[in-house]
């Protein structure tokens, strides 16, 4: 199993700037990807950005150039800089773990960023 602590959501306004932390433990596989989803209300759940082990990225089309995923490996942790926040980012924010050795995917309990003057 492995639990992820997430921190960094809260309130700010367009045009501003969160990040996001997200931090694993437990069985740690070294083949994994880690990265962030979000949920909007009504919508479903999508990929904002993740990023493997051997530092390969992707990311939303809606937030290249705005958004900076990086992780600190020794830390397990991963990141999610967000500047030019726009009132459509708004949403939970999920972090997701994925294993794939075994091919398991772990979640956080999500974390609210709302962007609203």
């Amino acid at each position: 199993q492995v639990q992820l602590v997430e921190s960094g959501g809260g309130l700010v306004q367009p045009g501003g700037s969160l990040r996001l932390s997200c931090e694993a433990s437990g069985s740690i596989s070294r083949l994994n990807t880690m990265g962030w989803h979000r949920q909007a209300p009504g919508k479903q759940r999508e990929l904002v950005a993740i990023m493997t082990n051997d530092g390969t990225t992707n990311y939303a089309t809606s937030v290249k150039g705005r958004f900076t995923i990086s992780r600190e490996y020794a830390k397990n942790t991963v990141y999610l800089q967000m500047n030019s926040l726009k009132p459509e980012d708004t949403a939970v924010y999920y972090c997701r773990f994925r294993d794939n050795i075994y091919y398991r995917d772990f979640w956080g309990q999500g974390t609210q960023v709302t962007v609203s003057s």
